[in-house]
């Protein structure tokens, strides 16, 4: 074997390891964002069912229902009275089940406890 034959097989050994590195790098991205999905889908998952759970047996026991705030009061310029109508109620049940509402991060699940955003959107 002489000596460029050498060279030449070292320097392509050199890129397809290179092309492996990347090609690692890329999988284990890959496989980082399905662990997140996962995980993510988990929650939910439990949520769901924890709440499925909580209609069969508000449907047994009707006076188990979940508390929803009571419908807020508008008040316009003649000062007279109009309730928020059914969009409000749906909005609050979605936060209660642990959803945002906000414009920032509408529909995706809260794990972090309360979201600023959507508690100044329900108290507007």
């Amino acid at each position: 074997m002489d000596k460029l034959n050498v060279f030449a097989r070292i320097h392509e050994m050199e890129t397809q390891m290179g092309q492996l590195h990347s090609d690692l790098g890329e999988l284990k991205l890959a496989v980082k964002e399905l662990l997140e999905e996962n995980q993510r889908l988990t929650i939910e998952n439990e949520q769901v069912r924890k709440m499925l759970k909580r209609e069969t047996s508000g449907e047994e026991k009707t006076a188990s229902k979940p508390k929803l705030p009571p419908p807020i009061v508008v008040k316009d310029e003649e000062e007279t009275g109009e309730v928020v109508g059914e969009g409000y109620d749906n909005l609050a049940r979605l936060y209660h089940e642990g959803f945002h509402i906000c414009n920032v991060y509408y529909g995706h699940l809260r794990t972090e406890g309360d979201c600023l955003f959507c508690l100044s959107f329900l108290n507007k």
